[in-house]
Parts: C-alpha cells; sequence; structure tokens
C-alpha cells in the first residue's frame, strides 16, 4: 500500500532526515520519500504490519505536525 501524508513544520534537510529515519525505522515500512516542499512523505508499507494512524503518530514522535 502507498500513501502520501501531508506534514508541517519541516524547514530544512535536517528535518527530512529525521522524519525519514523515524518512518524507516516503522515495521512494515518499504520505502519512504519525504519533501521539504511541499512537506510530505510518501511512504510504501505493509498494511498487515503497519496503518496510517501508526505512520502519522511517528511523524508528531519526530517533531512535527499532521495536516488534516
Amino acid at each position: 500500500m502507498e500513501i502520501e501524508i501531508r506534514i508541517d513544520g519541516m524547514s530544512c534537510g535536517g528535518c527530512v532526515a529525521g522524519v525519514t529515519r523515524k518512518l524507516q525505522a516503522q515495521p512494515g515500512v518499504e520505502d519512504v520519500q519525504v519533501s521539504l516542499q511541499p512537506g510530505s512523505a510518501r511512504i510504501r508499507f505493509d498494511s498487515a504490519q503497519i496503518n496510517q494512524a501508526a505512520l502519522e503518530s511517528a511523524i508528531e514522535e519526530a517533531g512535527f505536525d499532521i495536516v488534516r
């Protein structure tokens, strides 16, 4: 499964790297592409192992807000 999550609060490459690392560490995540402009993450994952809510929580744990 692949989704795109809008992220608010990223301002630099370090932010992108931090979100990327946090998402890659989640079980079931297969691929992550985080973009500074516009703030978003495209995530391919195994829905049997993780869901969108858990991915959003991981982004929030990294210190960023989800755009709903």
